[in-house]
């Protein structure tokens, strides 16, 4: 009952104040701890097979300070009083969830798009992609951006979410330090492709059940927002593994059967074209109001999926 009354504040108050750019985070000590082993590790693993276990010593220091830090720190805090062991534990949940900043960060591509200030617009969405943003026109700055709503409703707000009710808060800081190292080593160029394998091996299994629950989260969201709840499933399933990524097309695929576009395809990294598989099926044109219509359905995700959460504590 602790657990749920937890993520339950926790939850609220991620939607009540998203990510305060003034207050302490752990996701940013995390970043600090990963940048810093990562350097020292790389001098001492020069090249080849030490380099992979470099990446899975930086995995399981990072992940074992993050989550056991968690566990200990907590058990302190408890036998001091337990009241500022929830007051904490409230706190280091709501970390972990993003949601509300997922929205903002959405919005502030939208909202100049919408007065049509493009430039503006190409470089709110340089923020939150990878991609080269200087060229892309109104729809392919919408679809990027519907891209990134729809698929870090996943790992920035269902996951987090149910290793959080399910597991406790050091099991969804746990989860986030996995998050973090993916998404700062977990990448297969010249630099990272031995040292970043362990951390993106091991988002994808911490990612697995999130990713197929949230496209069953996000059919259902469909059928209460009046979208195209049977094609989310249809296309979620279909186009699940047109990405590179074995979970994240799961939520794109599903969030472009809602709303009856493509999502996906080619797209220019940094003056390198990369022929990207597409994603659902064009019934329509992808329009400006489509990034509100993802954000709404990554809300409702999250409602529902603490719905369930709540119902699996008390049964």
């Amino acid at each position: 009952m602790n657990t749920l009354l937890i993520g339950l504040a926790a939850f609220i108050l991620d939607w009540l104040l998203g990510d305060p750019p003034r207050w302490p985070h752990p996701v940013r000590w995390m970043g600090c701890l990963i940048s810093w082993l990562e350097t020292r590790l790389r001098r001492h693993a020069m090249q080849g097979f030490a380099r992979y276990v470099a990446g899975g010593l930086l995995w399981i220091v990072v992940v074992g300070i993050s989550g056991v830090g968690c566990w200990w720190l907590l058990e302190q805090l408890e036998s001091i009083h337990p009241m500022l062991r929830v007051i904490i534990e409230i706190w280091l949940g709501f970390t972990t969830l993003a949601g509300k900043c997922l929205k903002q960060s959405a919005y502030a591509v939208l909202i100049p798009l919408k007065s049509g200030d493009i430039a503006h617009a190409r470089q709110m969405l340089s923020y939150i992609v990878g991609r080269d943003t200087s060229k892309l026109d109104h729809q392919q700055i919408t679809r990027a951006t519907v891209e990134t709503v729809a698929e870090n409703t996943i790992d920035g707000v269902i996951a987090p979410m149910l290793f959080l009710f399910l597991g406790g808060v050091p099991w969804a800081v746990a989860y986030k330090a996995v998050n973090t190292l993916d998404s700062m080593v977990g990448y297969k160029n010249e630099r990272f492709r031995e040292m970043g394998f362990v951390s993106a091996k091991m988002d994808d299994i911490a990612n697995f059940l999130p990713a197929r629950i949230g496209w069953l989260m996000l059919a259902l969201s469909a059928v209460v927002l009046r979208l195209d709840a049977r094609a989310a499933l249809k296309v979620g399933w279909r186009d699940r593994y047109n990405h590179k990524s074995p979970n994240s097309a799961w939520s794109e695929a599903a969030v472009a059967g809602a709303l009856g576009v493509k999502l996906g395809g080619p797209s220019q990294y940094f003056g390198e074209w990369v022929d990207k598989p597409w994603i659902g099926d064009k019934r329509r044109d992808i329009e400006i109001h489509d990034i509100a219509l993802a954000c709404r359905l990554m809300l409702v995700s999250s409602i529902l999926s603490v719905g369930f959460c709540s119902l699996w504590i008390l049964i």
